[in-house]
């Protein structure tokens, strides 16, 4: 059975099997688009030497064996823009450090155009380690892959919405235990879904009021019998299935 456990602070995964995983998601990298068309001028590069920075961190504090990188490591859907073209091949340089793979996500149209011959790319069906699928989480998983007991996945980016709370605007993590047969439904018995947040600090930083929420066909299919955890990155649980509307 797969262990995993949450990276004190961080919107990181650790995912141990055999090996030990490091995982995150939702990078959005390109999104500084955004920044430039507000007159917010900033250098990608430097947000880039950040996120690097960061995973170094907790690379060195967990000594992982994989870092897997849970799908929209860029920001455009189909194209490329200029900031990706030469941003991301910079991320990916941290690949010559520990072994990357990336599960691409519904924003990394063409992201093989962007990948050096150090980097793994997995199929955006997702990655079966153990018992449990990790996918990018736009869609929905093959029937053959129902012997998993967990999904892990991403895109849906889970922040807490509560105007007057210390906790508006901040990720968090979201865990929810359900019917099986809701997501594959030949079968049965039970499965724990972990959305993990976005790893990017930035992504909402501009437009908490204008937040338009992904929609996952796995997390739409959960109509009924489930009951969830919302934890912040330091790991306080702060609510339960009652206020999922509030995060995802």
């Amino acid at each position: 059975m797969v262990l995993t456990r949450l990276v004190q602070s961080w919107p990181a995964l650790i995912v141990e099997d055999k090996k030990r995983y490091l995982v995150v998601t939702d990078l959005h990298i390109g999104f500084e688009n955004r920044f430039v068309a507000n007159d917010i001028h900033i250098n990608p590069k430097d947000m880039i030497a950040e996120t690097v920075q960061n995973l170094e961190s907790i690379i060195k504090s967990q000594r992982p064996d994989s870092l897997i990188l849970l799908g929209d490591i860029k920001s455009g859907i189909k194209s490329i823009s200029k900031i990706e073209w030469s941003a991301i091949p910079l991320f990916f340089e941290i690949g010559k450090k520990i072994e990357t793979i990336v599960i691409p996500g519904n924003h990394d149209g063409n992201i093989q155009r962007l990948t050096p011959d150090w980097i793994t790319v997995s199929s955006s069906s997702g990655l079966v380690i153990g018992d449990a699928l990790l996918t990018h989480g736009h869609v929905m998983p093959s029937e053959n892959l129902s012997h998993v007991n967990k999904i892990i996945m991403g895109h849906v980016h889970p922040v807490y919405f509560q105007e007057g709370s210390v906790l508006d605007g901040q990720r968090v993590w979201v865990s929810i235990r359900t019917e099986k047969n809701q997501v594959f439904p030949s079968s049965h018995g039970h499965i724990e879904i972990i959305v993990i947040p976005s790893f990017n600090r930035y992504f909402y930083a501009t437009h908490k009021k204008d937040h338009k929420r992904s929609i996952s066909p796995i997390i739409e299919a959960l109509v009924e019998s489930k009951s969830a955890k919302i934890a912040t990155l330091d790991g306080f649980i702060i609510g339960n299935e009652s206020i999922i509307s509030r995060v995802l």
